[in-house]
């Protein structure tokens, strides 16, 4: 049966952010009428205090963790030292609290970030633990593995439910295009409309283009969340995916199509790759709650691309002879 979270109160931590606005989305859709997104305006989630002052004042059943400092290679490798505080602190403490609070269910975000560089593929969350991270975001990974061990020594010592969830890389409509901290498929969609915006003959990408990524729809991630939330209570980490791999460069090249960027792409290989693949086991998803990736690659890169076309443009044109 799961839980009936229409009878809920349920805090989302970062629900006004990326992911957090689909998470909302589906949880008002589906008749959840207590449902709040705290501002880090009002609460500062890496101070105890404000923690303490979020779960006073929203009283929650349920915290859903979604809130987050993170960024792509540039800004993981910038920040080692506040991602990894910042992080850490948030989700230690919301931890902590909501077991001091009675919370019924804790639901953690963590990240592909936390498992080892050379993991097998795909990756098993049993491999977790086999290795370091990838270097230049091992920072980040390792502050919200932390969360996952502390939500099980919680769950043995206090009987604490909480349950943790690997999401891969995401992508969708309302991303973030910030060049200082976007991730890999924002950052060339707005590369690709910059040029041509500019009439520049060439775009530069980071690295060989031989990497591997693998690709969540951002709403789909959504619903293996809200899924989670009402169906699984195990102490297992569960990976959510679409269960594919994709190289830099086969990714670049269709986002230039999409796009319509008709210049030369030129390959920064004094930058780094990152993690040399990524793709994750998701049998375990589907098996605990019936979670499946819904969203066709293609089908979502386009609705990306094209909500940026439509949105993120603003008042700066680009003539239609130069579109494709």
């Amino acid at each position: 049966m799961g839980n009936d979270l229409t009878r809920k109160r349920i805090v989302t931590t970062g629900g006004a952010g990326f992911l957090g606005r689909f998470v909302m989305d589906k949880l008002r859709k589906m008749g959840c009428r207590h449902v709040f997104a705290p501002s880090r305006e009002d609460y500062d989630l890496v101070k105890a205090d404000a923690v303490k002052q979020m779960y006073r004042d929203l009283n929650p059943d349920i915290v859903i963790h979604l809130a987050g400092v993170i960024g792509g290679i540039g800004a993981n490798q910038e920040n080692q030292g506040r991602f990894f505080y910042d992080n850490l602190m948030m989700g230690v403490q919301l931890i902590e609290e909501a077991r001091l609070s009675g919370i019924e269910k804790f639901v953690c975000i963590g990240t592909i970030c936390a498992y080892p560089k050379f993991a097998p593929v795909p990756f098993k969350e049993e491999s977790l633990w086999d290795g370091y991270p990838e270097e230049t975001n091992a920072p980040y990974g390792i502050a919200k593995k932390a969360l996952l061990v502390q939500l099980q020594a919680y769950r043995q010592q206090y009987g604490f439910k909480g349950i943790y969830l690997l999401p891969v890389n995401l992508y969708g409509p309302h991303d973030n295009f910030d060049p200082n901290t976007s991730h890999v498929i924002p950052a060339l969609i707005k590369k690709c409309f910059d040029a041509i915006r500019e009439k520049r003959e060439e775009i530069v990408v980071w690295g060989t283009g031989k990497a591997t990524r693998e690709f969540l729809y951002v709403e789909d991630c959504a619903e293996g969340i809200v899924l989670a939330t009402e169906h699984y209570e195990g102490a297992e980490p569960v990976n959510l995916g679409a269960g594919f791999e994709i190289s830099i460069k086969d990714l670049t090249d269709k986002i230039v199509e999409l796009a319509g960027f008709g210049g030369r792409i030129v390959w920064d290989k004094t930058k780094p790759d990152g993690q040399p693949r990524r793709m994750l086991d998701t049998s375990r998803a589907e098996k605990y709650f019936g979670f499946k990736a819904k969203t066709l690659f293609e089908e979502g890169l386009k609705k990306t691309v094209d909500w940026y076309r439509e949105n993120m443009l603003g008042k700066l044109e680009i003539p239609a002879s130069e579109m494709k």
